[in-house]
């Protein structure tokens, strides 16, 4: 049996390779810069830390196309996105800069609205058309469900209005947290009860 003496054990760690972290960065963007000359990238995606945690954004060349949080799986997200969108996803975080940033303005209370391109192909039908009034909602402003059913031309269509809401791919960017119930309690939230009150509040200040 062989044994290794406690001064063995330097020499074996010291065989192991450092690994070069700013080669492995330069790779990365050279993999990226690679797929887009060839056509091959189709869903770029980073991470973000925000007061409501972190942020999943990924966006095509259409403009933005999700937007998740920690609590819905982004490992989910993305395997989703290549079932409904295309497999050919890679972190690139340099294509959703103006995201990043347009959205920490908000947080920061700079920003109000956002002033971006979004891809709307994850809805359709009545959900998009809700979708689609969501903007209309004025900062610091709420709206209830049964006012958003009118505004989207279905008055009966409250339940799917909170549907819609619940499955808004763009969240934060597309203010559904700025819907609540009649009696002005805040309901449901895709990010959470926790979530949705801290963009209301921060935007109440």
């Amino acid at each position: 049996m062989m044994t290794i003496h406690e001064n063995d054990d330097r020499h074996l760690f010291d065989a192991i390779p450092a690994i070069d972290f700013d080669a492995s960065k330069r790779l990365h963007i050279e993999l990226v810069n690679a797929a887009q000359r060839e056509g091959l990238l189709d869903v770029a995606y980073r991470t973000i830390n925000t007061p409501v945690g972190e942020l999943l954004l990924a966006a095509t060349e259409r403009g933005l196309v999700r937007v998740a949080f920690a609590r819905q799986g982004h490992d989910e997200v993305l395997e989703s996105l290549a079932a409904t969108i295309s497999p050919r996803i890679l972190r690139t975080p340099d294509r959703l800069e103006k995201v990043a940033r347009q959205i920490e303005q908000y947080f920061s209370g700079q920003r109000r609205t956002f002033d971006l391109p979004l891809d709307w192909r994850l809805s359709r039908g009545f959900r998009l058309n809700v979708l689609s009034h969501l903007p209309d909602i004025a900062y610091g402003r709420t709206a209830s469900y049964a006012e958003v059913a009118v505004a989207a031309g279905s008055p009966r269509a409250v339940r799917a209005v909170g549907t819609a809401c619940a499955t808004n791919p763009l969240p934060v960017v597309v203010p559904c947290h700025r819907v609540v119930r009649s009696d002005g309690t805040s309901g449901g939230y895709v990010g959470g009860v926790e979530a949705k009150a801290t963009l209301l509040n921060l935007e109440a200040a």
